[in-house]
């Protein structure tokens, strides 16, 4: 969601700021700003959009200083104006915050009472005027900041600098990820290891509850309790280099051209090459003895395991609940002996799926993770991890994570499969042989893009889109649905085409196109069957499917795409694609921002 840099040290803070915050910039954002020390006080920038605005102000009103803070901010309090902006700040204290603070309103109650005037409609400002009102009764910036921390309820990290302060910056994390940077007579704090990269490679990941005292050369690190704490220091593996676009016009596009690459080494880190078995690493406990596998997420991410519902149960024959994040702990769900909960996540910070994660370990869930950030906040809370091999994804429609999620969570099932005596060698070799020739394939899909780009020309056009699917396809047409909405803006909706009948059959007309994704399968001749309900009704078909399907249906159906045949197991990795593929050009024709949709964040850190 939002993103945090503070910076403690010895050069001008302001570009280094800005170039951070551009780092952050896949997360989602509506307005950004920043504030340094100078002569003794706080100085700001802020600006509303995107980063282009507030590198303006500073050409126009540079800023000094060696201390300063950073934020680019996604809306939740008040709108996306320069005022509702980070950082916000009083004359003695400026912060940068993300997550919410739920008992905002109580505080600034009282803070008005006690005289203080608020200048944003943010739950963020209560911060500011919190331990500015500590710091008028005697307590130190320490002291005030510590006890601001116990008052606030909700989910936060924030990083607090002060007027004459120059060796003095204060973070704090409370459900919400802060990274700390040790550098060369220099520190640092920031939302996520990303943002530090060009900085340090030296890493502290403060635990929930923590908060830290940070000057240019050292950090006091306290826990909840404000005992002081030692938590590792780790040399993280992120990048220094500014992620590109190489050519392409949108990181999307870019990272949906890397799929086949990412599958690749994502299979190459569980499929041994000599023998062709898929081996996976040792995990502290054993899933195929699992009592019951319960998969949560949010989003692309659930998509990913209501696809690995199919497998888990078809191959493996184990019982799974799939279920979102935001919805699950809510209902206090009942959780057998023995049983095990799998999160995915692209970031390893979604809030809503962490909580989940946090109530399954008091259930006595084993916790197997599937994440793309080894050092994130998910990763470091399970039992056991499988990584995703798909590189920083900065695009915050989920392309290449979703596909490489798929490609880990297939090799997970056939696994447990095999362990579990439900499938025998032969099976899982041809499985994993299948699998090894995804990249392949996926590269033979990427040949469609023209055809794709031309098709979009009539999806564009449409208000409704349906997308229809049977089996481990009716994921994958909820995923499409939700590709469209969340780039183009238009309304889509994805169904189990078993389901037409029951409703949606009612909104068929010649103004709504339909796209049925259809490999060969077993259920196959079913979904053939409901395609010709559709075109019984003149609707407008969109057929992807391999070359039997469009044979049996390519006459009776307005478009079609043709689509590499494969084993059923790994079409919803190649069906991926296309749905992309679609979605992004139809925004492109849009004139869409394809790659920081509206109202949307790549990483959602809120409940």
């Amino acid at each position: 969601m939002c993103g945090i840099i503070g910076i403690i040290g010895i050069h001008d803070a302001a570009p280094r700021l800005v170039e951070g915050l551009r780092r952050l910039e896949y997360r989602g954002y509506d307005s950004a700003g920043v504030a340094t020390l100078v002569n003794g006080g706080i100085e700001r920038r802020r600006a509303e959009g995107k980063l282009l605005n507030l590198d303006m102000k500073l050409r126009d009103a540079p800023l000094s200083g060696t201390v300063g803070i950073g934020h680019t901010r996604w809306a939740t309090h008040g709108g996306p104006t320069e005022a509702n902006a980070h950082p916000h700040a009083t004359p003695r204290v400026a912060v940068v915050h993300n997550g919410i603070i739920e008992n905002y309103q109580e505080l600034k109650d009282e803070l008005i009472g006690h005289g203080h005037a608020f200048e944003s409609a943010t739950d963020t400002e209560v911060i500011v005027h919190l331990v500015t009102h500590y710091m008028e009764q005697g307590m130190t910036p320490v002291e005030a900041s510590a006890a601001s921390f116990k008052r606030f309820t909700g989910a936060f990290a924030l990083v607090l600098i002060f007027s004459g302060e120059h060796e003095l910056m204060i973070g704090a994390r409370h459900g919400t990820p802060l990274a700390l940077g040790y550098g060369d007579g220099e520190m640092y704090l920031a939302s996520d290891a990303f943002a530090l990269a060009p900085l340090t490679n030296r890493i502290c990941y403060l635990e929930d509850g923590d908060w830290v005292e940070v000057s240019r050369s050292a950090a006091v690190v306290h826990d909840a309790t404000d005992a002081v704490v030692e938590r590792a220091v780790r040399t993280t593996a992120v990048s220094g280099a500014l992620i590109g676009k190489d050519g392409y016009r949108h990181y999307m596009l870019k990272e949906i051209y890397e799929q086949p690459q990412v599958i690749g080494d994502t299979l190459n880190a569980y499929i041994n090459p000599e023998t062709n078995f898929i081996a996976l690493p040792d995990f502290p406990f054993d899933v195929a003895k699992a009592t019951k596998v319960t998969i949560v997420a949010c989003g692309t991410a659930y998509y990913a395991g209501f696809v690995a519902k199919y497998w888990f149960e078809t191959l493996a024959r184990i019982p799974v609940e799939v279920d979102i994040a935001s919805e699950f702990r809510y209902r206090e769900a009942p959780l057998p002996e023995g049983g095990v909960a799998i999160f995915i996540s692209q970031s390893g910070e979604t809030l809503d799926t962490l909580e989940a994660l946090r109530y399954c370990k008091r259930q006595g869930q084993k916790i197997l993770s599937i994440v793309n950030a080894p050092e994130s906040t998910i990763a470091r809370e399970s039992d056991a991890v499988l990584y995703t091999m798909a590189g920083p994804e900065i695009g915050v429609a989920s392309t290449k994570a979703f596909t490489t999620q798929l490609t880990t969570l297939a090799c997970l099932a056939v696994t447990v499969a095999r362990a579990r005596g439900a499938i025998g060698p032969e099976r899982m070799q041809q499985i994993a042989h299948a699998l090894r020739e995804v990249p392949a394939r996926a590269a033979d899909v990427l040949a469609h893009d023209e055809r794709l780009k031309e098709l979009a020309q009539e999806v564009a056009e449409a208000r409704d889109v349906l997308y229809l699917g049977r089996g481990a396809m009716y994921p994958l047409a909820l995923e499409g649905a939700l590709k469209l909405k969340e780039i183009s803006y238009i309304h889509a909706e994805g169904y189990a085409a078993g389901e037409l009948k029951h409703g949606p059959i009612a909104l068929i007309d010649d103004n709504v196109p339909v796209i049925v994704l259809v490999p060969s399968d077993g259920l196959f001749e079913k979904v053939v069957s409901n395609v010709q309900e559709v075109c019984a009704r003149s609707g407008k078909v969109l057929l992807l499917a391999d070359k039997k399907g469009i044979d049996k249906l390519g006459d009776k159906v307005r478009w079609s795409v043709e689509l590499p045949s494969c084993d059923p197991l790994v079409a919803p990795l190649l069906y991926a694609i296309p749905v992309q593929l679609l979605a992004y050009h139809t925004a492109v024709l849009k004139g869409t921002d394809v790659d920081q949709p509206r109202n949307l964040a790549k990483s959602v850190t809120v409940e």
